[in-house]
């Protein structure tokens, strides 16, 4: 196991990002950011913090989750709800790059903290909203979960076997994906702004994600097929509709993944499995062609892989230059070679003394890579730290923490 360098600065050093966000979709946009050497500053409530702190296994009452989440990142406790927790944001924002909530809209402007009256403190500040369905539209005041934002981008209706009740994917793709949006509007936003120059009159603006919308916008052609032809797209199982063959396949031991469908191929796939006549077949050379004998073809790759275990079959289709692959678990990619030589398996240790894998930084940079320059904080360890720095007296502090308002 391996552990990413401590001193890597990162393309991000010296953008200082405030995270308002709980659970998956803005602490992960933060995390990402806080990876290429943002410093981020992750606000929590009193008492209990992030609920993600609790979620699923626990260590020593922390959840190793949290580990991977919150990386890279300060804790500071501060009760939004209260005047003088409104106000210290408010100072914290003076000099901040960027603010990430994904609370439901209207809440930030409750507290008198929308972006028109944060822009009155900071006209450069960059500001994430990441919410259910957007901040406008009849839908904008619903709750909103990862969950619901699968079903209602199009992505749950196709992850079922034909018939079947639809399945989640497994994780919290919703709220990944909005993540990820996130990070690419903060990018484009503060190049927009800083491109002729931090002090040249830029100005931030509002980056609106719709947990909804990042999954409609990953749904390839399901709109355009549907607008040019009617066609609504059914669930279909491990096969992808269209493209032939790209299907899961039975071995003795279990199944498969085979992605034959370029020409080329195509035709190498057919020679490793001994139906050459179907690879020379002049009516199968193209896609569409395939699409008409799809259940002929699959009968065929299925006959073969049913024959063999999985290395077996595996080692002919490597031969062949075919894609194909194991349906990993989590302990055969903590035992593979790729993951260990790529650093995406990274050991360390946690504050409270636990050694433990977490996933490397993605994606790759050659010039300034990612790196993991702190553990996931205690909650509120970094409060009084991040107050002093702000202007805030020891007294005052103290005092807000008597009030309970940290």
């Amino acid at each position: 196991m391996t552990t990413t360098a401590q001193t890597a600065a990162g393309p991000l050093a010296g953008v200082r990002v405030i995270e308002l966000g709980q659970l998956i979709a803005g602490p992960f946009c933060g995390k990402t950011l806080g990876d290429f050497g943002a410093e981020v500053i992750k606000i929590e409530p009193p008492g209990k913090g992030d609920p993600l702190r609790k979620w699923r296994l626990l260590k020593d009452g922390n959840s190793i989750w949290w580990e991977v989440q919150s990386r890279n990142k300060q804790s500071v406790t501060l009760d939004l709800t209260q005047a003088q927790g409104q106000d210290i944001l408010r100072n914290l924002v003076k000099e901040a790059d960027v603010l990430i909530e994904n609370f439901r809209p209207g809440k930030m402007e409750e507290w008198g903290l929308g972006y028109e009256d944060l822009k009155k403190i900071n006209p450069k500040l960059v500001m994430v909203r990441i919410s259910g369905y957007g901040q406008s539209g009849p839908y904008r005041d619903r709750p909103g979960f990862g969950v619901i934002a699968e079903s209602m981008g199009g992505l749950r209706y196709l992850t079922a076997e034909p018939g079947r009740v639809p399945v989640r994917v497994g994780v919290s793709i919703g709220d990944t994906l909005a993540a990820l949006h996130g990070v690419i509007g903060v990018l484009m936003a503060l190049y927009h702004r800083d491109r002729n120059g931090k002090d040249a009159g830029g100005e931030g603006q509002v980056i609106d994600i719709a947990l909804y919308e990042s999954v409609f916008n990953c749904m390839e052609s399901l709109l355009p097929e549907f607008s040019a032809f009617g066609v609504v797209r059914e669930a279909a199982g491990s096969a992808l509709p269209g493209i032939v063959p790209s299907n899961a396949y039975p071995c003795k031991d279990g199944w498969i993944l085979i992605g034959g469908n370029g020409d080329g191929i195509f035709k190498r796939l057919m020679s490793a499995i001994g139906r050459d006549d179907l690879g020379k077949s002049p009516d199968l050379g193209s896609n569409d062609g395939r699409v008409k004998r799809v259940a002929e073809i699959d009968a065929a790759i299925a006959a073969w892989t049913g024959a063999r275990d999985k290395a077996a079959a595996l080692k002919i289709l490597d031969e062949h230059d075919v894609p194909s692959g194991a349906i990993y678990s989590v302990a055969d990619i903590a035992a593979d070679a790729q993951y260990k030589a790529r650093d995406m398996i990274l050991n360390i240790t946690t504050r409270d003394g636990t050694a433990v894998n977490v996933p490397g930084i993605v994606p790759k940079l050659s010039a300034t890579p990612g790196s993991i320059r702190n553990t996931a904080p205690r909650l509120g360890e970094d409060t009084e730290a991040v107050l002093q720095r702000a202007g805030l007296k020891p007294e005052t502090i103290a005092d807000l923490l008597a009030k309970g308002v940290i």
